[in-house]
């Protein structure tokens, strides 16, 4: 033995749902970075960065994160890998594309009992939060609503397709397992943080036997 000895670095440990969604990312040709400057934004190339770990909030996670854009993507068209943040303008509060990605979320989400796990932890929750549990049901009667559901139905139906299937469905379907995986420990779950009464997140949907949804694509038929 060698005091001097010290050990060499060869791998990196990492969160295995995480390196799901890093590596779903890569085979749809989106490159993940941190940049301490925003929370999360596309610049046209397949760039896709988000936020340093150390300004986001606790219950912000890379799988929900990475899922949250998919959703803009697959709601934008294809098209839009090469345009700046999905082709949002830099007012995009009452673009209703930002809306009928949120549903195309919850859909999606709903399809493996996760809706809570992987909704959006930003401005936009409050809208999510409000989408029925059929998330192409309006909320109103309005010309906006119509729209965005519209928008929704339409993305959906791409979501089955190229470029994203079938990796966004893999990546759900390895979330689903690790969700099933985790339920089994959740009971006696404690953190390793000095004052943190916070739950786990995997703990904010019940088990997903009990809420899966199958995803309804449009009718064929005339």
């Amino acid at each position: 033995m060698e005091a001097s000895y010290e050990r060499p670095i060869e791998a990196r440990y990492i969160d295995p749902l995480e390196l799901v969604w890093l590596a779903t990312a890569k085979r749809l040709g989106l490159t993940v970075r941190r940049n301490p400057d925003i929370f999360s934004a596309t610049d046209g190339t397949g760039l896709l960065e988000l936020g340093p770990r150390k300004d986001l909030d606790p219950d912000d996670a890379v799988a929900q994160m990475v899922f949250h854009e998919l959703c803009h993507w697959v709601t934008n068209g294809a098209e839009t890998l090469h345009e700046r943040d999905w082709g949002f303008p830099l007012d995009g509060l009452s673009d209703p594309r930002e809306l009928a990605g949120l549903r195309v979320q919850a859909a999606l989400a709903d399809s493996i009992g996760l809706r809570s796990f992987l909704g959006p932890t930003g401005f936009f929750r409050q809208y999510y939060d409000r989408i029925p549990s059929a998330p192409l049901q309006p909320l109103d009667d309005s010309k906006l609503e119509a729209r965005v559901v519209a928008l929704a139905t339409d993305a959906l139906d791409r979501a089955q397709g190229p470029p994203w299937a079938p990796h966004l469905q893999q990546a759900l379907a390895a979330t689903e397992r690790f969700k099933h995986t985790v339920d089994r420990f959740l009971g006696d779950y404690q953190t390793d943080l000095d004052r943190d009464d916070l739950p786990s997140l995997w703990a904010q949907d019940p088990p997903t036997a009990s809420r899966r949804q199958p995803i309804k694509r449009r009718s064929t038929s005339t």
